[in-house]
């Protein structure tokens, strides 16, 4: 194998690719990116078994062929060299060359054979959305995806497509969001699937202003930019009945600025019990306040913050970071909460609310210390 091509080219393809590479692993060939030259391009793979990268590069071959080098390597010196041209040759030992003016680098490649196959997609369906529209799907929604391993069904975003409209859910337990928006149809496609965090996070860098192809199929989702083709593992689970826990109706309302409401919390929280990070909303019709203790440090603050409260006077506790979270994620410039009592979850709400789009967000309040 060899071919060549500029040192911006593969340094653009290479720190994509890195992105699906695992620090740690049992199989050494992941750590390798997978080089397949053909007549007319050059295709880079990478993969952790989760996520798999697929770019291709301009460039130019004297042999056509396929070999598995050690990508960090490879970054590391395509990072440190100028702008030059880069050739990579590959024998039939795995002896690698890399030349340019500067120089020659050796090393070892992998066998070929040794990197898992591409999944193939299985009477794919295909979605075209635009990209900017995806992003703010993404955005809206990834940061109350769970962590928590033993719940599979709650480390990605659900994706509910209908004839009417798309609807994103995310939860971890303590925040749920429900992204709804009838600017996007799929007059073909019925039915909804959860993909992980990590491929969402991924995509969320590359959109742009451009339509891209989702193609879903029975066990695995594929999204191609441009040029780029990048395969998740669908998650095979059941998503928890969230409309359940979306409390219907409310008889408290607090309308206040985002930013002055954020700026609040942020400063507070900083008194706060590094454990339990509790703030409290202690809201009435005469004064509204944000506020913490901690005894165990014999700290506390209180703000005052002003805004238009309805409804009998309630005292609320939040863990301040899952607090900050939502708030921060509100695209309006003021926000609506809406309320019932200190242990039932509270509505954040856009006002006004964009057209064509409902983005609901909901929090759990936490026990506040006697």
């Amino acid at each position: 194998m060899k071919f060549s091509t500029s040192k911006i080219e593969l340094q653009k393809a290479l720190q994509k690719l890195s992105k699906a590479t695992p620090t740690r692993s049992t199989l050494p060939i992941l750590s390798c990116v997978l080089i397949e030259v053909q007549d007319e391009k050059t295709i880079l793979k990478t993969t952790d078994l989760e996520i798999t990268i697929q770019v291709e590069i301009a460039s130019s071959y004297e042999k056509k062929g396929k070999a598995a080098l050690p990508l960090k390597t490879l970054l590391e010196i395509t990072n440190e060299l100028p702008e030059v041209r880069v050739t990579i040759t590959v024998d039939n030992k795995q002896k690698t060359t890399i030349e340019t003016d500067l120089g020659k680098y050796d090393l070892m490649a992998k066998p070929p054979e040794e990197f898992p196959a591409t999944p193939k997609q299985e009477n794919p369906r295909t979605i075209k959305i635009n990209g900017l529209v995806l992003k703010n799907i993404i955005e809206s929604t990834s940061f109350a995806v769970s962590q928590d391993e033993l719940k599979p069904s709650l480390t990605g975003v659900l994706f509910k497509f209908s004839k009417k409209n798309l609807t994103a859910v995310s939860t971890d337990g303590h925040r749920l969001v429900k992204h709804k928006r009838i600017d996007f149809l799929t007059e073909e496609i019925n039915e909804e699937v959860i993909v992980p965090k990590k491929f969402l996070s991924y995509l969320n860098n590359q959109l742009s202003d451009q339509n891209i192809n989702l193609m879903m199929g029975e066990k695995y989702l594929t999204a191609e930019l441009k040029k780029d083709i990048i395969i998740t593992k669908i998650i095979d689970e059941k998503f928890p009945d969230y409309d359940s826990v979306i409390p219907q109706k409310s008889n408290k309302t607090f309308k206040v600025d985002k930013n002055l409401l954020l700026g609040s919390i942020r400063r507070v929280s900083i008194f706060s019990n590094k454990s339990t990070h509790q703030v409290a909303l202690s809201l009435g019709k005469e004064k509204c306040f944000v506020t913490t203790e901690d005894p165990e440090k014999s700290s506390k603050a209180k703000e005052n913050i002003i805004g238009e409260y309805e409804g009998e006077d309630i005292t609320i506790g939040y863990n301040a970071e899952y607090l900050k979270d939502v708030v921060g994620h509100v695209s309006s410039e003021q926000i609506n909460i809406k309320l019932n009592n200190s242990v039932s979850a509270a509505l954040f709400e856009e006002t006004p609310k964009r057209e064509n789009i409902n983005n609901l967000m909901l929090l759990m309040p936490i026990r506040l210390n006697d």
